[in-house]
């Protein structure tokens, strides 16, 4: 089901999917470091105001499906959040 969200000024329904990766895809986010990751992640984006309906943390790369305001910016969420 699709939930369209505004503002003052749009109606919006943007989904974007972003990918990150560690310096040289290096296997470093194994169990301890991808738990305090997640957590770290959703502080983020309640402080941003920013909604993360996916997350999948993989040992070498960052998989995260995000919805934010289009006037924000997904450059500023990704900024952020990385």
């Amino acid at each position: 089901m699709r939930t369209v969200q505004s503002n003052r000024n749009v109606v919006y329904d943007c989904k974007y999917h972003v990918v990150f990766c560690p310096k040289y895809r290096r296997k470093v986010l194994v169990s301890p470091v991808s738990d305090r990751l997640k957590e770290l992640f959703a502080e983020k984006a309640r402080e941003l105001e920013v909604m993360i309906s996916s997350m999948e943390i993989m040992p070498n790369h960052v998989h995260l499906l995000i919805q934010c305001d289009p006037q924000f910016g997904i450059h500023r969420a990704a900024k952020h959040l990385k």
